[in-house]
């Protein structure tokens, strides 16, 4: 018996650690090249100093909004008070057989007439995509009405905690650009400081490290479907494309993921911007994520196969090299689950020989030379990259949520296991026929923050991916 898991241990991480390395020197290259940039491109901030002159644009504000009667209308309340100014309008996607969300939404606007509320003919829920297209139609019914068109879609969700500062930043980005992408910070709950902190760690490494190096290569763009906005005539084109006016894929689980990489292969650009607000407070999208282990799992098995398992199908690999390097990190989630199994289950069975000899019940035989260079490799780079994630985390919520930090990271590769064998179910269901169905989570927001006013509305300029959180 201890002969056999022996042998099973070492096969289980020699498996893992062949792989782990392949993982680390593949983020290892992309630390290399964050670095490089991050030291190359100070020269940025100066380039948007005076790209915001001339007129103030006109924004259109899309907020799907499913079962959100809870968070709705605070977040109504709050954009409206953070926004003072008559330059956009809010759009608000509900459904007919929600009426407590509507409810809320109006409650929220108190007779403001910058709320405009879209009503889905279909019975809800439906899907994100679905009720995106749905609002875009609904505005350009109003523009055909107005006599004037909208010069940027906003996307946001219905728990988001909005910044003053975004207009300003969007129109200095998108003077030449197709789409541009703030940070999301995910904020984090005590009570929930293991799963609902852990995407604090993810949010910060990727916003930080990873979404700067794809801006600086320039590569497509994923979008976060939360604090990014487009010029109106890219969704056109793609609305165009679509030959039914919906430029949302309403066919896909993760349509926001999709949206920046779609506008990449029409020859649109897109920027990963972080900017400081006149306060010095970063411009970026906050909200609670899922504080709980089954919904924490179940958004992670929508993510994983709207990006790593169908969206292999959907959006290809691209061209470049650097395109190519991108897309396969962004769908190595599923094989780095199965990585993670086996090597836990190695250092599992490890543990068991490790007992049984010293116990005297079994001697194993000494690791070759070999065995013992990949354990020290995979060892050194796994404290390398709970180092950067502490470090991203720590430049985001401080020195107390980086420390945090290095136990949610097991909390992480737990939810990843568990995420992973869903979404394979799902997908291989989906291959006999099965539809894959959108796995809405509930949102909470801060409580009254519909009634903060006089934040700070001024932007200053700042390099793509600046090396602050």
């Amino acid at each position: 018996m201890f002969s056999a898991a022996d042998l099973f241990a070492n096969e289980l991480l020699l498996f893992a650690g062949i792989w782990f390395l392949i993982g680390a020197v593949d983020d290892l290259a992309l630390d290399f090249v964050w670095l490089i940039n991050l030291l190359r491109g100070r020269g940025q901030a100066r380039e948007r100093d005076h790209a915001d002159g001339g007129q103030p644009w006109r924004y259109a504000v899309f907020v799907p909004a499913w079962d959100e009667a809870e968070v709705i209308g605070d977040m109504v309340a709050h954009c409206l008070a953070r926004w003072p100014d008559d330059d956009y309008r809010l759009y608000v996607g509900v459904y007919a057989n929600d009426p407590a969300t509507a409810d809320a939404a109006r409650r929220g606007a108190a007779g403001d007439t910058r709320l405009r509320l879209v009503t889905m003919s279909t019975t809800g829920p439906s899907s994100k995509a679905d009720c995106l297209n749905r609002i875009w139609q609904a505005m350009t019914e109003d523009e055909t009405g107005q006599g004037w068109r909208f010069d940027a879609i906003a996307l946001h969700d219905a728990e988001d905690v909005v910044h003053a500062a975004e207009f300003q930043v969007y129109r200095r980005w998108l003077s030449d650009h197709d789409f541009v992408q703030i940070p999301v910070r995910p904020l984090i709950d005590r009570a929930s400081r293991l799963v609902g902190g852990h995407y604090a760690d993810e949010f910060a490494e990727a916003h930080l490290r990873k979404m700067p190096v794809r801006a600086r290569m320039g590569v497509a763009m994923p979008c976060a479907g939360v604090g990014c906005a487009f010029r109106r005539a890219t969704l056109q084109r793609l609305a165009g494309a679509s030959g039914g006016n919906a430029p949302f894929a309403t066919d896909s689980l993760t349509e926001d993921y999709e949206l920046g990489i779609r506008i990449h292969e029409q020859g649109g650009r897109g920027a990963f911007v972080r900017e400081r607000d006149g306060a010095g407070e970063l411009v970026a999208t906050r909200a609670y994520f899922p504080g709980d282990l089954r919904a924490a799992v179940r958004q992670k098995t929508r993510w994983m196969i709207g990006i790593a398992l169908s969206g292999w199908d959907r959006t290809g690999w691209g061209g470049s090299i650097a395109e190519i390097w991108m897309r396969a990190r962004d769908r190595r989630s599923a094989l780095a689950a199965l990585v993670i199994v086996a090597g836990y289950l190695g250092l599992l069975l490890w543990l068991v020989v490790a007992i049984a000899e010293t116990l005297g019940l079994y001697q194993p035989a000494p690791p070759d030379p070999a065995s013992r260079v990949l354990l020290v490799a995979t060892g050194s780079t796994l404290v390398w990259r709970l180092i950067v994630r502490a470090a991203c985390t720590g430049w985001n919520h401080g020195a107390r949520e980086a420390l945090w930090s290095l136990p949610r990271a097991l909390v992480s590769n737990v939810i990843a296991v568990m995420a992973a064998r869903r979404a394979l179910q799902a997908y291989i269901a989906s291959l006999n026929g099965a539809p894959l169905a959108w796995d809405k989570t509930r949102h909470r927001i801060p409580a009254a923050i519909g009634a903060q006013r006089g934040e700070p509305a001024a932007a200053r300029p700042a390099m793509i991916g600046e090396g602050r959180g």
